[in-house]
């Protein structure tokens, strides 16, 4: 199989730049995984972003959360979260910008499915996610 795709969930107002760095890293580290930047490139009603965003996430192999301090509270994170679930997508999380294990985490997100963001880590996680849910 070709590399998995991903879609990257992620607190816009507060994890941007993380976003930015774990994707662009992503395209040069040797890790098993298509990141796309598939977030919205306008602002949408929110019945429009919901079916947009929830079709992008069942075209993916997993969802990565990206864990922040105040991700938990981030409401396109939840839905996202939501939609992989909905649809059967795996999820697993990486814990960036000071976040740690003490970090509450959305709801959704399994702390034992959260990783560091140390990129053997991230490739396990991906390993595990392939062999789970749709990818079965």
């Amino acid at each position: 199989m070709a590399d998995p795709r991903a879609f990257i969930s992620f607190d816009f107002d507060n994890n941007k730049t993380e976003k930015d760095l774990f994707a662009g890293q992503a395209k040069n580290y040797r890790t098993p995984i298509n990141i796309e930047d598939w977030s919205s490139k306008s602002e949408l009603p929110q019945k429009e972003w919901e079916e947009l965003i929830e079709k992008k996430v069942g075209k993916c192999n997993m969802l990565v959360v990206l864990v922040g301090k105040k991700s938990h509270s981030a409401t396109g994170v939840k839905k996202e979260i939501k939609f992989a679930i909905g649809k059967d997508v795996p999820i697993f999380g990486v814990y960036v910008d000071g976040a740690n294990s003490k970090t509450t985490l959305p709801a959704g997100l399994g702390r034992s499915r959260t990783v560091a963001w140390k990129w053997g880590d991230v490739s396990d996680m991906i390993d595990k996610c392939m062999k789970e849910g749709k990818n079965k």
